[in-house]
């Protein structure tokens, strides 16, 4: 969900009214199986080999890869070095598509995953944390859309109509036929697609399997459940998706990361989801490595405005929900939270002040971000010609990148130019607290007060070229304030 004005037309049409009055339904207590509160912040996190807490904060890469037929987005290496160099990323939400991984049923193109391993590599000699992201929208270019091969693709000879806006193709009736035969959730039989996403998810895991800048596989962008929504196909044939996914990638990869999303119309705007809690073969509780991506696009930004004036109150309220829904989710998963996707055109009102509102609440909720996306233009930190948007500075903030222990709190106070961040040490961690200091707040580097643990120790060492602050750290309580030097 990228164009927000063309969500006018859903609402008018009806649609999302029927979702939005299914996802009001009840979907059951958490019950005593969500997971204990396992750091000081109350939730899990997002873990390295070292054992360190990942803030994750990045761009996805990108919108270009959708209707590229090599599948590849528009970035060459100097690109993704800009971006670590003018953002200090540690994160990219990386798509791939099934049409190029499984072009024939049962085929698939290693070619195709080289080149995504080429680009993997671009970011990890960088010092990156990569989440490949089976992305699709309106299921596949057959009918208009991207992600699903066309061999995938079932219509039943019913129409797929081109539309404006184009996420009006979700409705159109043989773009409703392919996902319930995918879903398979239509009499009539037919090949067993999912069985297919299912294997076509395994291979990219099998070939990724020992990259360590790969931290994990996004299984579904933005499901959609055709003529089944809300709860019913979260709980049910969303679940299920998602668990044949998971025990298929665990016969090959059993350690990275697997995330899930909600079903995008709904969760997007703050309303519950439906989602149950997963298995992980891996074990429950610190053993299991299932991420919650739920994406957070406002529905009074969807419906065109920008953070200004009465459609600022109301963004808000619809931030607040999403919040309460998304830590609720979380808990009963058992699961760290990355922001898969939020951004909106960086010319409406309000635009930075909203981007830094998420970016606050991402602090206080100690979830990830992948700013959609990093696609030069409108939406972008940098326009058509290359030149910084006025996005780039706001995106370009101190963030504590690597927590050396369970973090309790962090936070970017930029009227006095001081980040605070406070953990808890614990045994088995390997590493110090990494902390990125960009240039424009810290030009010099930064000054370290406070510290703690078993003698301090906190001051560490400074790195310029990559603007990273390593902390020592050790067990106990550690509290640090860094100001800038000179």
């Amino acid at each position: 969900m990228k164009t927000p004005v063309a969500w006018r037309t859903w609402v008018l049409g009806g649609v999302v009214l029927a979702v939005a009055a299914a996802l009001l339904v009840a979907v059951g207590p958490e019950g005593a199986g969500a997971g204990r509160a396992d750091t000081a912040s109350g939730h899990r996190w997002i873990t390295d080999r070292q054992g360190r807490a990942l803030v994750l904060r990045g761009l996805s890469t990108a919108s270009s890869a959708k209707s590229a037929a090599d599948g590849m987005p528009w970035i060459k290496e100097k690109d993704v070095a800009r971006e670590r160099r003018e953002l200090g990323t540690n994160f990219v939400r990386f798509l791939v598509q099934w049409r190029n991984v499984e072009p024939a049923p049962g085929t698939y193109d290693r070619t195709y995953l080289k080149r995504v391993a080429e680009r993997v590599r671009w970011y990890g000699e960088r010092g990156y944390h990569v989440l490949l992201d089976m992305h699709q929208d309106v299921y596949g270019p057959a009918v208009g859309g991207n992600g699903a091969p066309p061999w995938a693709t079932e219509t039943d000879g019913l129409p797929a109509a081109p539309t404006d806006p184009w996420e009006l193709g979700y409705a159109e009736p043989g773009t409703v036929r392919a996902f319930d035969r995918f879903w398979g959730t239509v009499e009539g039989g037919g090949r067993d697609l999912r069985k297919h996403y299912v294997g076509a998810l395994r291979e990219v895991a099998r070939y990724f399997a020992d990259d360590d800048t790969v931290i994990g596989y996004d299984l579904m962008n933005e499901p959609w459940g055709g003529s089944v929504q809300g709860p019913a196909f979260e709980s049910g044939p969303l679940a299920r998706l998602y668990q044949d996914g998971i025990d298929a990638v665990r016969t090959v990869d059993p350690d990275h990361w697997i995330f899930v999303e909600p079903s995008a119309i709904g969760a997007n705007w703050g309303f519950a989801t439906g989602l149950p809690r997963l298995a992980d073969p891996r074990g429950d509780g610190d053993a299991a490595r299932i991420a919650y991506a739920p994406h957070l696009y406002p529905l009074p930004m969807d419906l065109g405005g920008g953070y200004a004036g009465d459609t600022k109150g109301r963004v808000d309220t619809s931030l607040g929900a999403w919040r309460e829904q998304t830590e609720k989710a979380a808990r009963r998963l058992g699961a760290p939270v990355v922001i898969g996707e939020f951004g909106l055109d960086v010319g409406l009102p309000g635009a930075m002040e909203y981007v830094e509102k998420v970016q606050r609440t991402a602090d206080e909720m100690g979830a990830g971000i992948a700013y959609w996306s990093n696609d030069p233009g409108s939406w972008a930190p940098w326009d058509a010609d290359m030149k910084p948007t006025a996005l780039l500075p706001v995106l370009d903030r101190p963030y504590p990148k690597a927590i050396a222990g369970d973090p309790v709190a962090y936070r970017w106070d930029a009227a006095d130019k001081a980040l605070t961040v406070r953990w808890r040490g614990r045994a088995g961690v390997r590493g110090g607290t990494e902390v990125y200091l960009p240039a424009r707040h810290f030009p010099e580097g930064g000054r370290v007060t406070g510290g703690g643990g078993a003698g301090g120790g906190d001051q560490g060492s400074w790195d310029a070229k990559s603007r990273t602050l390593t902390l020592g750290s050790g067990p106990g309580e550690h509290t640090v304030r860094i100001t800038p030097r000179g």
